[in-house]
Formats: structure tokens, C-alpha cells, sequence
């Protein structure tokens, strides 16, 4: 199979993507994954699987951590997307449920910026820019306490005001070198576009069909509450709220109650 020249960064779908130089191994190292990349993704037509494959990349770069969602010019947080595949995620499941229980989607410094950046950015720019304040810091803080101590976000502008934002983070502090930031950035472009183009062909935006019970499971999942605290209120056993839960999940398609929640307020079958 014919390659782009080792020494520059592969152009697709589109896009113009300046030439970057780096040193030769790495270089070369990095390509022939990205092009692997490519290669693994081009055929598959399902959004879990893609962000699998995003996972195994980012891998590659030391990041273990990923987070995709997509917004539209007027949605302010996580909990307004709607609908389709417009979260999915990989972090920490106890960071993740901290982070809507504070409200933390709310002021994210992350969805802030990427509405004003083009390009991809490292969370310590954000972090010590003058104009976040410390209750954004707050975020990158406590995100640290759960592991995630770096990262960087990669925002994708649509045509129409909508836009997604992808991060890809570290366990560790460290600034990312501006190859890896280069090979991240496409990767999210090429992920992102894949996404979207088999939303459009799928019909994936119909609103999947949760019983009455099931409703009732997911709502008080959104507001905080574990499963036996929903069990109490609810008259059911721990085992009834955890089955109806992963029918959720299941017909949701995601790996975990929280982005189950959020999917469930976006579609519009619950409301907070």
C-alpha cells in the first residue's frame, strides 16, 4: 500500500495540514502508526469501535484517557447534548461521576476555550491563562486528584456554530511534545469526521425506547444517586436497579451509568 513520505504529516478528507518535520525515527515511528490508524478505521462503521480504535492510538502517546463530545453553538454543558453519539468517554468512572455531581460541566475551562480555539491546545495553557478563574481551576484540580494531570483538548469546528471537542489525557504532568500533539489532533479530525458521517448514515439520532422503570432508574442516576439510595426510594432491590440500569446502558450503547445519564437527558427522555 502506497504511504505519505514518512518526514510530513499525512492530508486527508480534505483537509490542508502544513508539513511538519521531526526527527527521523520518531517521525517515521509516528506515521506508520498513524497510517495504521487510517488503515483500521476506514472500514468501520460503528462509533464505539472508532473510539476504541482512538483509545489504542492515544495509547501510543502515553494517553490512556479519552473524551469525546459534541455541542451545538447554544449548548452550554454535557447535560443539553442531544442526540446520537455525542459523548463518549473512557475516564476514570468515579471522576466522571464527580464531575457532573459538582456541576463541573458547567464551568469547564475546557468547553470555554475550545469555543475560541481553532487548534489544539495543552490544559496548562488554560490552567494558568489570567482570564480562568479559580473556580475553573477547580476542575483541573480535582481532575488531577482522580489521575488525569494532562492533557490537551482538540476542538472541531463545524460549518453551522456546532462544534466537538476531543481531550486525550496523562496520569502524569508532563507538556506534550508538538509531534504528539500533531498526531493526536489528527486523529481527533479523522475519528470526529468518521463519526459524524455515520450518524448522518444511520440513523442514529432515533430516540432509543426506555420502559417506565428504566426511566425512573436513569433519572435518579442523573441526580446522584447510587443504587441502593434508588432502591430505597424506588421499593426495589440493589439487583432491580443495577438490571434495569444496564438495559440503559445497553440501549444507550455506552460502558457506564454516568454517560448513560447524560445520554438520557440529551435524547430528552429524562429531565433533571
Amino acid at each position: 500500500m502506497e504511504r505519505t513520505p514518512m518526514t510530513s504529516v499525512p492530508q486527508f478528507e480534505g483537509w490542508q495540514v502544513p508539513s511538519m518535520h521531526f526527527p527521523t525515527v520518531a517521525g517515521q515511528a509516528f506515521a506508520v502508526q498513524f497510517g495504521q490508524f487510517l488503515d483500521q478505521t476506514n472500514g468501520v462503521a460503528q462509533s464505539q469501535r472508532l473510539f476504541d480504535q482512538l483509545s489504542a492510538f492515544a495509547l501510543n502517546f502515553d494517553c490512556p484517557w479519552i473524551a469525546y463530545g459534541s455541542l451545538t453553538a447554544h449548548q452550554r454543558s454535557w447535560r443539553s447534548v442531544r442526540p446520537g453519539p455525542a459523548v463518549m468517554l473512557n475516564y476514570p468512572e468515579k471522576w466522571q461521576e464527580r464531575y457532573f455531581e459538582m456541576g463541573y460541566d458547567r464551568i469547564d475551562p475546557i468547553i470555554k476555550t475550545s469555543r475560541k480555539r481553532a487548534g489544539a491546545f495543552q490544559w496548562s495553557e488554560v490552567y494558568n491563562d489570567a482570564s480562568t478563574t479559580e473556580d475553573e481551576r477547580r476542575v483541573f484540580d480535582e481532575a488531577a486528584t482522580f489521575g488525569l494531570r494532562s492533557g490537551i483538548s482538540v476542538p472541531l469546528h463545524g460549518p453551522d456554530g456546532s462544534f466537538a471537542i476531543i481531550s486525550f489525557a496523562q496520569p502524569w504532568r508532563r507538556e506534550f511534545q508538538n509531534r504528539t500533539i500533531a498526531y493526536l489532533q489528527l486523529a481527533a479530525l479523522h475519528f470526529h469526521l468518521r463519526v459524524a458521517k455515520f450518524a448522518d448514515s444511520s440513523g442514529i439520532h432515533d430516540v432509543p425506547n426506555l420502559s417506565p422503570r428504566e426511566k425512573e432508574c436513569i433519572l435518579w442516576t442523573a441526580r446522584g444517586k447510587s443504587s441502593w439510595e434508588i432502591g430505597k426510594i424506588l421499593g426495589v432491590s440493589v439487583n432491580t436497579v443495577n438490571f434495569h440500569i444496564k438495559n440503559v446502558m445497553r440501549k444507550l450503547d455506552t460502558a457506564n451509568r454516568t454517560v448513560a445519564a447524560v445520554k438520557a437527558l440529551g435524547f430528552g427522555i429524562i429531565e433533571l
